[in-house]
């Protein structure tokens, strides 16, 4: 997620700790690193000129120069400006206090508009009765695309008759959705190709009749600046209230993310960050600056983990930690947690570690690996792993479909993290080395 300037930001932080003293003549050469960080990062140039000469206006005041920590000052004005660019703080959506609440989405064709629809109204379901809405009639297999994701993720789906045009279905769905008694409606309306003015005014009609909360703007977090002029006209024929950018998990350059807000004035009010229905979240700025700074987000990681993790299941996990009875069958319920969090690079991103490729070595398929040399073992193996001799070792490698060499690392490995555990029922001070055990 945004490796690119990250990456950037990483190599320029670094160089300015390696410096003696911080001066005004390094902080110069900083700031003129970063303002090429930016410009490649295809950051929109007029946010880039405001976004130095903010940082210059600040970094070259006293409280840097003469600070006792000067770099670390200089790198928190950059964050709390960073943060400025892509607005203060996350835009909540807004809904009818009484009654249904409308969410129309509109944008380009190819932004991943319908799929964005569907994880809307998975994140929304626990508090309200969701209907989806296809009302793209332009797009062979639309309706059935949104239909086929409506019943995965458990939401109502609404597509009129296969004659009936966008206008009379988004009535009709109202009309529906009172009967039906939902909270909320989601309207997927057509992606335009480019800025069409026939299309448009139908998205003006829908507007009209539906009179939604919310009108959002979904757009490919690849799109970079150029994002920009597309926003701002449909902006200014729907006045959309907020965007959301999809594939934001990609190695984006950052130049959407950067630019939407300091340009058009609207604020991202979400994310997508996967392809699962899931993997979707609040645009907070602020968690954003720190990972393009290198300092994580650990607070998402942690929310992450409270709605992902089984915490009668871990609590479990622990007992047997601390009882010394800590097997592979743990050990299997611990990788199936990890990966309920989604991909480990995107949950490397979010930790604070050095350098600006530190998730690039991880190999996703090596938890997959893992779990099928587990799920080859036989109950008693699991419970024990010391009684896998060479020919058990053999047998477990043909039936996971590895080798033996991966299944012998494996074993080698849990036996590294029991010794370690050991020496933490010990010595509770020994966290560290476990931590570093478990991320090897």
């Amino acid at each position: 997620m945004l490796d690119n300037i990250t990456g950037r930001f990483d190599k320029i932080i670094k160089s300015l700790r390696r410096q003696s003293r911080l001066s005004e003549s390094n902080i110069k050469d900083g700031i003129r690193e970063i303002k090429l960080a930016l410009l490649e990062a295809d950051v929109n140039y007029k946010v880039v000129k405001e976004f130095i000469q903010e940082v210059e206006q600040e970094a070259f005041g006293e409280k840097v120069i003469k600070s006792v920590t000067p770099v670390e000052q200089f790198i928190k004005v950059v964050h709390d400006k960073l943060i400025d660019v892509m607005g203060s703080h996350n835009a909540e959506l807004q809904f009818k206090k009484t009654g249904i609440s409308v969410i129309l989405t509109v944008g380009l064709q190819g932004s991943g508009k319908t799929t964005t629809c569907a994880k809307l109204g998975y994140y929304l379901k626990d508090n309200k009765r969701v209907l989806l809405v296809g009302a793209d009639t332009y797009r062979p297999a639309a309706k059935d695309q949104l239909r086929v994701l409506a019943e995965q993720c458990d939401l109502g789906i609404f597509t009129g008759g296969d004659k009936d045009n966008p206008l009379k279905i988004c009535k009709q769905a109202l009309k529906y959705a009172k009967e039906k008694d939902y909270h909320l409606v989601i309207i997927d309306s057509a992606g335009r190709l480019q800025i069409d003015d026939t299309l448009m005014k139908e998205l003006v009609q829908i507007k009209k009749a539906v009179e939604p909360d919310e009108i959002l703007f979904v757009s490919d977090a690849m799109a970079g600046q150029n994002i920009v002029d597309v926003v701002s006209e449909f902006d200014k024929r729907l006045d959309i209230s907020g965007i959301i950018l999809t594939k934001f998990d990609s190695d984006t350059r950052g130049g959407a993310a950067l630019s939407i807000k300091r340009t058009t004035g609207k604020s991202i009010k979400f994310i997508g960050t996967g392809e699962k229905v899931d993997n979707f979240e609040l645009f907070h700025p602020d968690r954003i600056a720190g990972r393009i700074l290198g300092k994580g987000d650990v607070v998402s990681f942690v929310e992450k983990a409270q709605a992902s993790i089984d915490m009668e299941e871990a609590a479990k996990s622990e007992e047997r930690f601390l009882k010394n009875k800590f097997d592979l069958n743990d050990f299997l319920a611990q990788i199936r947690q990890i990966k309920n969090m989604g991909s480990l690079q995107g949950l490397l991103d979010m930790l604070p570690m050095k350098g600006p490729n530190k998730a690039k070595d991880v190999d996703e398929r090596e938890l997959i690996h893992t779990e099928a040399i587990i799920l080859s073992m036989t109950p008693k193996e699991r419970g024990n792993a010391r009684i896998l001799n060479g020919s058990r070792r053999r047998r477990i490698a043909l039936g996971s479909g590895t080798s033996v060499q991966e299944v012998n690392k494996l074993v080698k490995k849990f036996d590294v993290m029991q010794k370690m555990m050991k020496k933490l029922r010990k010595n509770p001070k020994s966290l560290q080395g476990l931590m570093g055990g478990m991320a090897g």
